[in-house]
């Protein structure tokens, strides 16, 4: 049997799990207190992060090689963009800019008493200019690389979702009104709300 070690509220796992419920891949998900972790995965990932997928034996204990994996096994609408070469280079380089740049300023921005060096709108503005290439991308289009979700759709969901709620408000009177769209119609998706119930 196939066990995610998750917590339900960190983007890396929300991802993940996102991928695993799409794909079809039967899972067993083991919800962890990050102040309480299980000795059994820390046995099988001493790293002690989440999500850690233990799939009979062979350990994933990152969040893009677990959608990765539950894709190379079943992937109906095409997220890996596999006949699209240059989109798939495209949603790499998507995902390494959210996930090495664009994080970092969403963590300054929504933690920003921590990083007392710069007022909380510097980090802000930092993270817009990310949200400014996603609403691009979104030109004549619903999702950034394609005519229907991608990995990199899915993988950054979660961080611009967190980005969105520091300050909702802020949010919801920005210019990135397609990125607003795009947000809420995955928010309100089947596919969202099911992996985040309790």
């Amino acid at each position: 049997m196939n066990t995610l070690y998750s917590f339900r509220r960190c983007p890396y796992a929300m991802r993940a799990r996102m991928a695993l419920r799409f794909s079809g891949v039967t899972v067993n998900i083991v919800e962890v207190s990050l102040k309480a972790k299980p000795a059994e995965m820390l046995a099988i990932s001493p790293k002690g992060t989440v999500p850690v997928l233990d799939a009979g034996g062979q350990v994933i204990d990152e969040s893009l090689e677990i959608m990765r994996w539950a894709l190379a096994r079943n992937d109906p609408d095409d997220w890996l963009l596999k006949d699209d070469s240059f989109g798939a280079l495209w949603m790499d380089k998507l995902i390494e800019g959210n996930d090495q740049v664009f994080k970092v300023h969403l963590n300054r921005y929504k933690y920003a008493e921590r990083y007392p060096e710069q007022p909380m709108e510097v980090y802000r503005g930092e993270g817009e200019l990310f949200l400014a290439k996603l609403e691009e991308l979104l030109k004549g289009r619903d999702y950034f690389l394609a005519d229907h979700a991608c990995l990199a759709d899915i993988a950054l969901l979660p961080f611009v979702r967190q980005f969105a709620h520091v300050d909702r408000e802020w949010f919801a009177q920005t210019p990135y009104v397609r990125l607003q769209a795009w947000l809420e119609r995955f928010l309100e998706s089947d596919l969202f709300t099911s992996i985040m119930k309790k």
